[in-house]
């Protein structure tokens, strides 16, 4: 497992968040079996970022929190020995987490963490768009969040 960080936020230490990062993807990871080695990169980004990715990516002109940019799984490539199979990217809107922490009244690091385990459930095939699916990737998530002592009181 390798997670690359870059953050594009200088006055923003997201350090911090890294390690817990890490730990909730392992536990998404075991959640699904997903076979070793593996790799996804994690950015940090303000809102005028993630709105122009957005815009571009998704045709909202918008902000959101978190996008997700997995590797095309539909392509047949052969994975050379020990290379890890890129899973994608996630985008984190930094001022959206923050705000969002505010709102709902928990730790930003629960946000962010929260952001980071949806996306990457997302690069994982999960998705929202039936009552269904959002059911399944909710509890998908919680059951990781708790895990790490992060869960919904």
């Amino acid at each position: 497992m390798e997670v690359l960080f870059n953050s594009e936020l200088p006055d923003h230490d997201t350090t911090s968040f890294e390690t817990l990062i890490e730990k909730a993807f392992a536990l998404a990871a075991g959640l699904e079996d997903l076979a070793e080695p593996w790799e996804v990169s994690v950015s940090f980004v303000d809102d005028s970022t993630i709105k122009d990715l957005n815009e571009q990516y998704r045709g909202m002109a918008a902000p959101t929190d978190v996008l997700s940019f997995p590797q095309d799984i539909d392509e047949e490539f052969d994975l050379i020995d020990d290379m890890p199979q890129i899973l994608g990217d996630i985008v984190i809107s930094l001022e959206r987490a923050m705000e969002q922490a505010e709102d709902y009244g928990h730790p930003l690091e629960r946000e962010v963490v929260f952001l980071a385990v949806h996306g990457f459930f997302h690069l994982l095939g999960y998705d929202h768009e039936t009552p269904e699916e959002q059911l399944v990737m909710r509890e998908a998530e919680e059951r990781v969040l708790k895990e790490l002592g992060l869960g919904r009181d």
